[in-house]
């Protein structure tokens, strides 16, 4: 191995240096095909009275440094022990001016069992509601209990009626036809009767199918035809409102000075209105059993309208409450209705001999009359009896 040959430092160059600039010394070429030796770079700001300035490193073999030529790390400073952070004081219940915030009037709304509603900038105000705790109660009434009272209602008043029908059977006549008829009814009261009586059925069944048809209707008929079954019903159900309001109002007017109750439906009662037992008990043109039938659809029938127009236009009196109420009281009313225009139907037509007539042609038999409305017939006889004499002494008279 061939040995290094030392380079001298050359002097300091006469030109003046800054006070904390300095020169490296220049180094002579070395001698051909001898290793280059790297003189140390002295540190920054060293003067020229520095030590080890000028002098000759030492020789070293190719690939060596010595402990001179290694560089020095600098020292870290000790890492100072972090400043535990504040602890952040519990959120206050109540803003800065002693009010509630908005969590807080949340969460009380929320205990209380309130609306919770936010703000929008559309005109529909209904459409700001976040929470509405009271369609909870809602949604249970629709889903079961008025499915238990409709079921039990209209399908128990179909048992009672069968049991009726089998044990009872038909009400006949005592005394058999006579071959005179009386007038019971006249066609302005037969058309409005079956006004009312054929709007009612309509809503009925369109009613009962948003109720039971999707457990019921839709497995037999399938989705196809339920679904247009439904959007036919909800439109019949809407249009169909307005003459079942109007045939109420007619109904009330022509035949409620005979609806009033009096001391005679008492017995007529306690005699079982000629459905039980032996005998009629007597009746003016109406007895206790269809002056309940006629408040019922007054009376029934007026605050189902109402209700039903609630919610054919929605929102137009009512907020989101008065809507559920609505349409508790509409569903609710309605399903008791049916119930009892069942037994009004089973009466008119096959429990009871020569009923139908009475709407149908508005003739009855005179012995028909007599049996059910005795005291009625005795003063339409008065009358015709007056209306001849009347007649009869206008002829006189000429």
């Amino acid at each position: 191995m061939l040995a290094a040959t030392p380079v001298l430092a050359q002097p300091a160059s006469t030109q003046p240096a800054g006070p904390s600039a300095t020169q490296a010394p220049q180094q002579q070429p070395p001698h051909p095909g001898a290793p280059e030796v790297q003189a140390p770079v002295p540190e920054a700001g060293a003067g020229r009275g520095a030590p080890g300035a000028g002098q000759v490193p030492a020789t070293t073999e190719p690939g060596r440094t010595t402990p001179a030529q290694q560089p020095v790390a600098p020292q870290q400073p000790a890492a100072a022990a972090p400043t535990p952070a504040p602890a952040q004081p519990a959120p206050a219940p109540f803003g800065d001016r002693g009010q509630p915030d908005a969590a807080e009037l949340e969460l009380m709304a929320t205990l209380r069992g309130e609306r919770i509603s936010g703000r929008i900038s559309i005109p529909n105000q209904t459409a700001a509601n976040l929470i509405q705790p009271a369609g909870r109660s809602w949604r249970e009434y629709h889903n079961v209990t008025l499915a238990w009272v409709g079921g039990i209602a209209v399908l128990g008043m179909l048992a009672i009626l069968a049991v009726f029908y089998f044990t009872r059977g038909r009400i006949r006549m005592e005394h058999g036809y006579s071959g005179r008829t009386i007038t019971r009814f006249n066609i302005l009261e037969r058309a409005n009767h079956w006004m009312v009586a054929s709007c009612f059925i309509i809503l009925g069944l369109s009613g009962l199918n948003l109720t039971f048809g999707r457990h019921l209707l839709l497995p037999i008929i399938g989705p196809e035809a339920f679904t247009a079954l439904s959007t036919w019903g909800k439109l019949a159900h809407n249009f169909l409102a307005f003459p079942f309001t109007l045939g109420i109002v007619v109904m009330l007017l022509l035949w409620a000075k005979d609806n009033i109750p009096n001391k005679l439906d008492i017995v007529w009662f306690r005699m079982g209105g000629g459905l039980v037992g032996k005998g009629h008990p007597p009746a003016g043109r109406f007895n206790a059993g269809q002056k309940m039938v006629f408040w019922m659809t007054v009376i029934g029938g007026g605050l189902v309208a109402a209700s039903g127009y609630l919610l054919v236009f929605p929102f137009t009196v009512t907020n989101i409450e008065g809507q559920q109420w609505a349409h508790m009281a509409h569903s609710l009313i309605s399903v008791l209705m049916i119930a009892g225009i069942l037994a009004h139907i089973y009466i008119g037509s096959l429990g009871m001999e020569h009923a139908f007539d009475a709407m149908g042609s508005g003739q009855v038999d005179i012995n028909w009359a007599r049996d059910h409305h005795s005291l009625w017939v005795e003063e339409e006889l008065a009358k015709a009896r007056a209306t001849v004499a009347k007649g009869a002494k206008a002829a006189g008279a000429d």
